[in-house]
């Protein structure tokens, strides 16, 4: 089967460079159609310009592909909103939309600020949030979309140091989860890609040969995977230096211990409450 994009739009948040350069460049080469966004700010999103995005822009046109840079900040609603204006006034269509853009501020719990905290959630979760909303009545009305929201092994699992960027990157879990539902019956499908690549986020805290083995190009394929027709929804997808693999919210056959329950109860009983012999994926919740 053929995977290309011919007559379909894409928007690229963060694609100046590294994971969503990679993501803009791999779907033009296949024919889509791409507003390339980036703010063009520093790691920790301070700074901005729209050369980072029109470089990739001259690299797609170079190879013969179709185009459009953008420089809004994903946090700011009226630059979400104009990112898809922008690819609704050149084509008239939105397609697919990847939310790749982010940004990082470390430190401890113990000392980390909340202003930085509520900056990390701005960009990778509000604005998110933002672009998604923007794009999706035009999805649900023409009946087709591929959204994919960006998480990461800090979410997942945690890292030290990471407390506002691992709450960011596990909400993107929770957002697709209702989005995949909400999605479904008009073909809109949300997946989640986690990705370990070496970008300017991972520089300087692995090893240089291992850096140099996470090549953000290995992650691109699954991305567009989620942007084909062939798309899951609802789907976790991990991916570094070509290995690929499913993470999920599993869920044991617990016990039932019934009304009148004792703290006494779930200790006597805490060993097979959590036992993990039977465990499957989980759903959505029974609505009655």
């Amino acid at each position: 089967m053929s995977y290309l994009f011919e007559d379909k739009v894409a928007i690229v948040t963060g694609a100046g460079g590294g994971l969503g350069r990679c993501h803009a460049l791999e779907l033009a080469s296949r024919g889509c159609k791409v507003v390339v966004n980036d703010l063009g700010g520093t790691l920790d999103g301070s700074g901005g310009g729209s050369d980072a995005a029109q470089t990739v822009v001259d690299e797609i046109k170079a190879a013969g592909g179709q185009a459009i840079a953008n420089g809004g900040s994903v946090s700011d609603p009226a630059d979400a909103r104009g990112m898809v204006t922008d690819a609704m006034d050149a084509w008239g269509r939105v397609d697919v939309l990847i939310n790749n853009a982010g940004i990082l501020r470390e430190d401890s719990w113990t000392e980390v600020s909340m202003e930085d905290f509520r900056l990390v959630l701005e960009v990778h979760l509000v604005g998110t949030a933002y672009v998604t909303q923007a794009v999706w009545p035009i999805m649900m009305e023409q009946n087709y979309g591929r959204i994919v929201l960006t998480s990461s092994p800090s979410g997942l699992f945690g890292y030290p140091g990471h407390s506002s960027y691992a709450a960011a990157k596990m909400a993107q879990v929770g957002l697709m989860n209702t989005l995949k539902i909400e999605g479904a019956k008009n073909n809109v499908h949300t997946n989640v890609i986690s990705p370990v690549a070496g970008t300017r986020m991972t520089e300087g805290k692995v090893p240089e040969e291992v850096f140099k083995a996470l090549g953000p190009e290995l992650v691109t394929p699954a991305v567009v995977y989620f942007c084909t027709n062939d798309a899951p929804n609802g789907v976790i997808l991990q991916a570094q230096a070509g290995k690929f693999s499913v993470a999920c919210v599993m869920e044991n056959e617990g016990m039932q211990l019934g009304a009148g329950t004792t703290v006494e109860d779930i200790a006597a009983n805490y060993e097979q409450i959590v036992d993990l012999t039977n465990v499957k994926p989980r759903d959505m919740l029974p609505l009655g």
